[in-house]
């Protein structure tokens, strides 16, 4: 790290400069194929930081003054193959002004070093239910999490905490504690551009998504009394007869638990080769059903089944998929977003977490362990930061010896965690 000081001068000539402000700037001028991720800093002595103007072609830079304005840092890394030019202007406390100038270069990443990425979901301006994740995927095996993790900004019209969760090397998924509070205006911001997500492997660019979360629909429905209700903003708006799996074997078992629905479709073609049973197989089905909701990545859909009519409300005797009649299956479709809860109870086979979006199976703090930052984060219009460690549980009281006085002590309660491919035919 080099320094630019300068002196002010008085009115009797040169100060002896001991209340001349310094500054110190990193990288130092003249600095080339510097690393992506490394920060630009700014240290003032004898004074204060008073303007930062970071110039460059790419992205712009954003960064962080300290409380009393001695230091300042970028936040996020920086663009590969690009020119900075850092001015910083500062207040001694002689009353004089000094300004300094740094220009440096950052290294150029080769295509072999260039890590993609991609948002899986929601879409940009979507409309979406209250379940919605955030899901993100990479082209390449991420070694360091931790770095691209803390890449990660989600905004929210209101206060949200949420964490994300590595499925694997290459996806991440955010979802908030509990469900997005409804008519929540959210963004990401994915500052990946020269993050160094391994040995010789940086991101190349960022993301900006945005999107709305609309009313509040869930849906709770039973396999057992093969009724589905849907709601509103808390109120009953539907009550559909269904059948659901007719059992015997686990691929014609509708899956039990917290589901998301995640397509909507006017015409899906059902074929039992998606699920290892083609053409010769027994059993083998390949036929076309409409009004079709996807809840689950094993084929599942919540679709019009005229053929089943008369078992809707009464019997379980699809291949799996909850069976609506064609009126109540193409309302359902109009009527749901994308990420709108569908609990389904009263079967034996359990949704898992990783099958479509069965994100909510999960309870908080099995998700919060699948960050590498292994915290929770509180979002907000301004960004996110650190959520508040929850309060300490007061022990139990321990009880008294026999010897002991035999006044009591008020119970203390102390309760468990709160919760947190291809179609086949239905």
């Amino acid at each position: 790290m080099t320094a630019g000081t300068a002196a002010g001068c008085s009115e009797s000539g040169l100060t002896d400069g001991k209340d001349a402000v310094q500054l110190a700037l990193t990288p130092s001028d003249g600095t080339g194929a510097l690393r992506p991720d490394s920060a630009i800093g700014i240290a003032a002595q004898h004074g204060t930081i008073e303007d930062v103007t970071v110039s460059t072609k790419g992205n712009d830079v954003e960064g962080e003054l300290s409380a009393d304005r001695s230091h300042w840092k970028s936040r996020w890394t920086l663009d590969p193959g690009a020119k900075y030019k850092v001015t910083v202007t500062a207040l001694g406390k002689d009353g004089k002004t000094q300004t300094v100038s740094s220009h440096f270069t950052t290294a150029k990443v080769k295509s072999s070093q260039k890590l993609e990425s991609a948002v899986e979901a929601p879409d940009p301006k979507e409309t979406v239910g209250v379940g919605m994740p955030i899901i993100l995927n990479f082209e390449r095996e991420v070694a360091d999490k931790a770095a691209v993790e803390r890449a990660l900004e989600v905004r929210s019209s209101k206060p949200v905490e949420g964490a994300w969760h590595w499925f694997s090397n290459q996806r991440v998924v955010f979802r908030p504690m509990k469900y997005w509070p409804r008519h929540t205006n959210v963004s990401l911001r994915a500052h990946l551009s020269g993050v160094r997500a391994a040995k010789s492997l940086y991101g190349t660019g960022n993301e900006l998504l945005n999107f709305r979360v609309g009313d509040e629909h869930i849906v709770k429905a039973s396999a057992k009394s093969h009724q589905m209700y849907v709601k509103k903003n808390g109120k009953t708006v539907r009550h559909i007869p269904v059948s659901m799996g007719m059992g015997g074997v686990t691929k014609y078992t509708t899956t039990d638990g917290n589901h998301l629905t995640m397509d909507k479709e006017d015409v899906v073609v059902m074929d039992s080769s998606t699920v290892g049973c083609g053409p010769g197989c027994p059993g083998y089905y390949k036929e076309t059903v409409y009004s079709a909701v996807r809840i689950s990545d094993s084929g599942e859909y919540v679709h019009s089944a005229p053929w089943s009519v008369g078992s809707q409300g009464y019997d379980n005797v699809s291949h799996g998929c909850v069976n609506a009649s064609p009126s109540n299956a193409r309302w359902f479709l109009n009527f749901a977003y994308r990420g709108d809860p569908v609990k389904i109870t009263g079967t034996s086979r359990i949704l898992e977490p990783d099958n479509g979006w069965g994100f909510w199976q999960m309870n908080w703090k099995d998700w919060v362990k699948g960050s590498a930052l292994k915290q929770t984060m509180m979002s907000g219009p301004q960004g996110m930061t650190p959520a508040p460690a929850a309060p300490a549980v007061p022990p139990a009281p321990v009880a008294p010896s026999p010897s002991a006085s035999t006044s009591k002590s008020p119970a203390t309660n102390t309760a468990p965690d709160a919760p947190g491919q291809k179609p086949e035919a239905g």
